[in-house]
C-alpha cells in the first residue's frame, strides 16, 4: 500500500505523471469559514493543489487538508487519489501538487533510500526532513498518527491470555506454544522489518505450522473470530475500532514510524508561508484513535471521505459552515 521500493515502481509513477497523471482534478467548494484555523483568511485568494495517495486514510487526510485551506481563502484544485506511493510524492516533489500529508516512514525507507527505520519518531521525522531539504520538499512537524504494523486479537482472547505488549506474545509463545497463532500479510512475513525481525528482536519463535498466510482483509476477520489468536494489522485502520480488536504494544520499539506529517513544496511554503500557520492545529489533533475512526466510517460505513473530513473539522470547530 505505502512500501513500494523497487525502481521499476519509480519509473513508472513518474512516467504516469508525467502522463496523464495530474491531468484531471476538480476545484473544491465547500462553503466554510474559518474556525481555529483559518483567522484573517490568511491564504486569501492563493492557488493551491492538495494531492493524496488512494486509500482511505489518504483520501481522509486529503479532503481534511482541502477544507482547512478553502477555510483559510485558498482556491483549492483536488486532486486527491493518486495510485500507488510515489505518483503523490513526485507531485508534491515536481511542483504539479503543493502539498499533502505523508508518511516519515514511507519518506525514509521508500523515496530517501534507506534501510534501517530511525525507533525514535522525531529523530525519523528531523532525519526525513533533514533529507528532503535537496529535494525541494519541506516537512512541517508530524502529528502522532503513526500507520505502522501491529499485532491485534479479539476481546476474548484478549481475556484469556492477557497479553497487551508484544514482550507478552514472546513470552506466551514460549510458555504455551499452540496458543500463538498468527495470520499475517506473505510480504510481511518475508519483510526484516514485518514478521522475521519481529520474532527476532523480542525472542518470540512462533512455528511455522502457526502462521497462516491470507490477504490484509481477511485478517481482521479471522482475528476478530479468534480463527488466529493475533493477525497482523495497521494501527490506524478503521476495522480495529469496528471490530473491537485489542492491539499489542510494541514496547520494544521495533516497528517502523510512520507518522503522518505535512510535506509541502519548498516553493509553494515560501510563497505560502501561512501553510505552517494554518495546518498545525490539524496535525496536532490528528492520533491513531481519530484515524481509526475516521477511516471506519468510510470503510465500515460506507460514509464519503469528504463528508467524514468536513464533518470532523467542523465538530473539532477547526471550521465553520456556512
Amino acid at each position: 500500500m505505502r512500501r513500494l521500493t523497487t525502481a521499476v515502481a519509480l519509473a513508472a509513477s513518474v512516467a504516469l505523471l508525467a502522463g496523464c497523471g495530474l491531468t484531471s482534478g476538480s476545484p473544491m467548494v465547500d462553503d466554510v469559514r474559518p474556525g481555529i484555523v483559518g483567522q484573517g483568511r490568511p491564504l486569501e485568494g492563493a492557488d493551491l493543489t492538495v494531492t493524496s495517495k488512494e486509500f482511505t486514510e489518504q483520501l481522509i487526510l486529503g479532503q481534511i487538508t482541502g477544507i482547512a485551506l478553502e477555510a483559510a481563502g485558498a482556491n483549492v484544485l483536488d486532486r486527491t487519489g493518486i495510485q500507488g506511493s510515489i505518483g503523490a510524492r513526485e507531485a508534491v516533489k515536481s511542483g504539479e501538487a503543493d502539498l499533502m500529508y505523508e508518511y516519515t516512514g514511507t519518506a525514509w525507507i521508500t523515496y530517501q533510500g534507506n534501510t534501517e527505520p530511525i525507533d525514535d519518531p522525531q529523530k525519523q521525522w528531523e532525519a526525513v526532513r533533514d533529507a528532503d531539504k535537496a529535494n525541494g520538499i519541506t516537512w512541517l512537524p508530524p502529528s502522532d498518527l503513526n500507520n505502522t504494523y501491529a499485532l491485534a486479537l479479539n476481546q476474548a482472547n484478549a481475556k484469556k491470555y492477557g497479553t497487551k505488549t508484544l514482550s507478552d506474545v514472546a513470552a506466551l509463545a514460549k510458555s504455551d506454544p499452540q496458543a500463538v497463532t498468527l495470520c499475517v500479510e506473505s510480504e510481511f512475513a518475508s519483510r526484516n522489518d514485518g514478521l522475521p525481525g519481529m520474532q527476532k528482536e523480542y525472542g518470540m519463535n512462533v512455528p511455522p505450522a502457526n502462521i497462516t498466510k491470507m490477504d490484509t482483509g481477511i485478517i481482521y476477520t479471522q482475528a476478530a473470530k479468534g480463527t488466529c489468536t493475533y493477525g497482523e494489522v495497521f494501527t490506524t485502520d478503521g476495522r480495529i475500532k469496528a471490530m473491537d480488536l485489542t492491539v499489542m504494544e510494541d514496547d520494544k520499539r521495533f516497528f517502523p514510524n510512520y507518522n503522518a506529517a505535512p510535506e509541502i513544496n519548498s516553493k509553494s511554503l515560501a510563497q505560502h508561508p501561512e501553510l505552517a500557520e494554518v495546518l498545525a492545529p490539524i496535525t496536532a489533533r490528528l492520533n491513531n484513535d481519530v484515524a481509526r475512526e475516521l477511516n471506519a466510517r468510510v470503510d465500515v460505513d460506507g460514509e464519503d471521505p469528504h463528508s467524514v473530513a468536513l464533518e470532523w473539522l467542523v465538530t473539532e470547530g477547526l471550521v465553520r459552515e456556512g
